[in-house]
């Protein structure tokens, strides 16, 4: 007989319980403070297991770091370097803490860049110049913790290697930074971050903001009981152009399918994903026991918020079976509707009918 492992087990066994909550599934390089568990307690809450778990049950704002698009080449870089400048009315700070002002403070900088792109025998024809990022934080951040915290990031995580340079935009109700990253290092390596690094950098960025007084956090989104991934940016413009993407129309082929009585998709993930989630909640209400155990206060309180966290958790609902859920809805409405019109006619009839005696 086969044996079958189910991998949101064999990763809790592998994590203090905590760690397993918001551990990524791509595991990032290194460990952050709240993932070493406590040598003489392991399954144990150390104070930075303990501080992050505050932070989630109180719902510090969420970080974003997100790469927007890379620069294939110096026409592109420049261009890039227009919008992100808004054509030099935007000051820009380089990784030498050089402030660039106006249009004429961009040249140096797209000359060196193209200068230094022409001695890059490496790169391919189709590779990046530079990778763009933005950190952002949600409307009412302080803008200025927001920029301190961009440039202390870039700092330790690019400083050392690679050439930057950073813009902060006001004109959104969200504080943003666009961070321009040049893709080749000084070690001859190219900057090529994979999933882990990106939430590796939510994390940091959110840890410099703390710093400066601000709630900060980077969680994935499985530790706020959520399963569904966000839409990327074309798919939402297509629909607010009602053009129907094509992942759009290959769902809901998908789904009318099973809900019309055919073979059923089989989705092995869904599965996999509720198993992860009752794990989570499982491990958060753990904690609680725990911590209501304790003769003080404090603990008590978080023991409450977390109760009350995993309350408000969302049901766990993926893609296909909101659509199925829609498309059930309509079909209830649809019905109701040609009842009524039907009992519509009925009495319509009858009335007729005493009229004509």
């Amino acid at each position: 007989m086969s044996r079958r492992s189910s991998r949101p087990n064999d990763l809790a066994a592998e994590l203090p319980p905590i760690s397993y909550v918001w551990e990524t599934p791509n595991r990032r390089p290194g460990r952050a403070e709240w993932d070493i568990p406590d040598p003489a307690n392991p399954r144990g809450l150390t104070p930075a297991m303990r501080a992050k778990l505050e932070r989630i049950v109180r719902r510090a704002p969420e970080v974003i770091v997100k790469i927007t698009g890379r620069t294939k080449d110096v026409a592109h870089f420049k261009s890039h370097l227009a919008y992100i400048t808004r054509n030099g009315e935007l000051d820009a700070e380089t990784e030498q803490g050089a402030t660039l002002t106006g249009r004429s403070g961009l040249k140096d900088l797209q000359q060196r860049w193209e200068d230094d792109t022409g001695l890059d025998d490496n790169r391919r024809r189709d590779g990046s110049l530079s990778i763009n990022i933005i950190l952002s934080m949600p409307a009412g951040t302080d803008a200025v913790a927001v920029k301190e915290s961009a440039r202390a990031f870039a700092i330790e995580t690019f400083g050392d290697n690679h050439d930057y340079v950073f813009v902060q935009h006001l004109d959104d109700k969200h504080p943003h930074v666009h961070l321009t990253v040049r893709s080749l290092g000084h070690n001859g390596k190219r900057l090529n971050p994979r999933k882990a690094d990106l939430q590796a950098w939510r994390e940091r960025f959110a840890g410099e903001l703390r710093l400066r007084g601000i709630a900060a956090e980077a969680t994935p989104r499985r530790t706020r009981g959520r399963v569904r991934k966000a839409d990327r940016g074309a798919v939402r413009a297509m629909r607010k152009r009602k053009i129907t993407p094509e992942v759009d129309r290959l769902a809901r082929k998908e789904v009318l399918s099973e809900v019309r009585g055919r073979r059923p998709a089989e989705n092995p993930w869904d599965e996999q994903i509720r198993s992860r989630q009752d794990a989570i909640r499982r491990r958060y209400l753990e904690y609680a026991a725990e911590l209501q155990r304790s003769k003080v206060t404090a603990d008590q309180d978080l023991a409450r918020q977390i109760r009350q966290f995993v309350k408000d958790m969302p049901g766990v609902e993926t893609r296909r079976h909101a659509l199925k859920n829609q498309l059930s809805e309509l079909a209830k409405t649809r019905r109701r509707g040609a009842e009524q019109g039907v009992d519509g006619d009925r009495r319509g009839a009858t009335r007729g009918d005493e009229r004509a005696r």
